[in-house]
């Protein structure tokens, strides 16, 4: 009996020992292992690449997109539908922004994709005008339609072959931070007369803030649409 208890207790001994050791190791000495080289070697990645204005106050992350639109007639009208500010460059089409009706302190972040194949609402293979409405088809013709009026200028005309697809197209996650450089460059026009600035100088402010391939040959080049909108916005204002 006694040897019973005492095997017992130098077993409970043992797990709790263990139990202590590990909890230092894995709880304390790895997290803060762990942290300090993340913030060592990658600060701004391990921040949550943050992208801060001139003023140094924190605008967002280079990692998730924003929206750019102009504010609602009224707020709390969820069928309103929302109106792109013209004074910015637009992101891709995007759903990831919902309403939170389970806590409304909190705006909803939704990620995912449409789930419609390529095809939805097509008309003998082919999107056109007599896609039925809510299929891919209707919302691509519809978008591409805006994007054409929308920036399209006393002395620049947008042409519906030159809207590339990443303007009528949300992303997989559907919160792309990026654009192409084929629709950054299709807005330049009209976010130059919006803000009363010279063509040229927009187009230098792309060319600035477009990032090339991943190691020169992954993707496409492609614009950070907040980084590019953070630089406009000291640029309107000098």
């Amino acid at each position: 009996m006694n040897n019973s208890v005492g095997n017992t207790a130098r077993l409970i001994g043992a797990g709790l020992r263990a139990l202590l050791v590990l909890t230092v190791i894995c709880g304390i000495i790895y997290p803060l292992a762990v942290t300090g080289i993340a913030q060592a070697l990658f600060h701004d990645k391990a921040n949550g690449s943050e992208i801060k204005d001139k003023s140094g106050q924190v605008v967002g992350s280079s990692l998730i997109g924003q929206s750019y639109n102009v504010p609602k007639n009224d707020p709390d009208d969820a069928e309103e539908a929302p109106r792109p500010d013209l004074k910015w460059f637009q992101p891709r089409p995007s759903n990831g922004l919902g309403s939170n009706s389970v806590n409304t302190r909190y705006s909803l972040l939704l990620s995912g994709a449409t789930n419609r194949s390529a095809d939805n609402g097509a008309v003998n293979g082919k999107c056109t005008a007599g896609a039925e409405d809510g299929t891919l088809c209707a919302q691509v013709i519809a978008a591409k339609e805006a994007v054409v009026a929308d920036n399209s200028t006393a002395s620049y005309a947008v042409k519906p072959e030159d809207v590339p697809a990443d303007a009528v197209t949300s992303s997989g996650s559907g919160l792309d931070p990026d654009i192409s450089t084929a629709y950054a460059k299709l807005q330049v026009h009209r976010v130059a007369e919006q803000n009363k600035l010279d063509v040229k100088q927009v187009e230098k402010l792309v060319a600035e803030h477009t990032t090339g391939r991943t190691l020169g040959f992954m993707g496409e080049p492609r614009v950070n649409v907040l980084e590019l909108n953070t630089a406009l916005k000291a640029l309107a204002k000098s």
